[in-house]
C-alpha cells in the first residue's frame, strides 16, 4: 500500500520562514542539558548563519551539517 499523505518536508525554524530546511544547526545548553544531548533547529540557506550566531554567542552551538 503506498501512503497518500508524506510526511511534510522539513521548514527552516527561523520565525515566520517557511523555507525548505537544508541545514540541521544541533546546539545544547549546558545549563539546563548533559553534555551528549542535542537538541535541533533546521535552517534554509539564508538563516542557517543568523541562527547559528545565536546559537554560538550564547555557547550553544555544537555542530552544523546538511540535512539528510
Amino acid at each position: 500500500m503506498i501512503d497518500e499523505n508524506p510526511p511534510p518536508a522539513p521548514i527552516c525554524s527561523a520565525r515566520g520562514c517557511t523555507a525548505p530546511a537544508v541545514w540541521s544547526l544541533r546546539w545544547n545548553n549546558p545549563k539546563l542539558h548533559t553534555p551528549e544531548r542535542r537538541k535541533t533547529w533546521l535552517a534554509c540557506d539564508e538563516h542557517r548563519e543568523t541562527l547559528g550566531q545565536f546559537l554560538g554567542a550564547r555557547g550553544f552551538l555544537r555542530e552544523v551539517a546538511p540535512l539528510q
